[in-house]
Formats: C-alpha cells, sequence, structure tokens
C-alpha cells in the first residue's frame, strides 16, 4: 500500500488545482483564451503551474517506488514533506509583486534536492536489500 504517497499525492493535487484556477481566472480576468496575451501576471500563473506539473510526477513516482519497496513510512515522508515546501515557496515566489526570487530559489534548491535524494535512495535501498 502506498499510504503516504497517497497522501502527499492528494495533497500536492489540491496545490496543483488551485495552480490551474489561478491561470482559468487570469485567462477570464483578461480574455485570453491562448498563450499570455501579453500578460505578465498571466505568463507567471502559466509557468508555476507548468513548472509544478513538470517536476511533481516524477518525484511521486520516486516516493511511490521508495515506499513499495518497504522503506520506513517517515523517510517516504520527508521527501513528500520536502517536495510539498518546495512547491509551495517556489509558486509563492512566482506569484510575490516583485518577484521574490529568494523564495523561488529555496523552492528549487527543495525540489531537486527531493529529486536527488529520491532517486539516490531508490539505487541504494535496493542494492541494499539486495546484499542482504
Amino acid at each position: 500500500m502506498l499510504i503516504v504517497t497517497s497522501f502527499f499525492a492528494s495533497v500536492l493535487t489540491a496545490i496543483y488545482i488551485k495552480l490551474a484556477l489561478n491561470v482559468i481566472a487570469l485567462r477570464g480576468k483578461n480574455q485570453v483564451s491562448l498563450g499570455n496575451g501579453g500578460v505578465d501576471d498571466l505568463e507567471k500563473a502559466i509557468r508555476a503551474h507548468g513548472n509544478f506539473s513538470e517536476y511533481v510526477p516524477i518525484s511521486l513516482i520516486l516516493m511511490g517506488c521508495l515506499e513499495l519497496n518497504q522503506a520506513p513510512w517517515w523517510l517516504v515522508g520527508i521527501f513528500g514533506l520536502s517536495l510539498t515546501i518546495g512547491r509551495v515557496l517556489h509558486s509563492l515566489g512566482m506569484k510575490d509583486l516583485p518577484p521574490d526570487f529568494s523564495k523561488r530559489i529555496l523552492g528549487m534548491k527543495l525540489t531537486l534536492n527531493t529529486l536527488i535524494g529520491l532517486a539516490a535512495l531508490n539505487l541504494g535501498w535496493e542494492i541494499f536489500k539486495f546484499l542482504l
């Protein structure tokens, strides 16, 4: 069972929906059906949503693999929390006026370190289990 991964997938889905609703609202407000229409706020919202959708799926797959391979729940949870915080910080940094690059940078650091950690741990976990 993927209890921890399911929990974080649900939380991240709620964030994803919020980001999508931001794009939809700005499209309606600015009457832009395709692209960004030259509207900076819409471009930021599109990229925050797009960036989220680029990083979260592979992270959840790696979390699920780790959990299926019987890593401790708290270890999977640490990565889920790190990913969630990273994604929230990144999207907030995109939305802030003026842009808050410190939030974006910290968000990307957390996200990328989560991906690196999950990939390395999945490899290491399998080697460790194989050697036992």
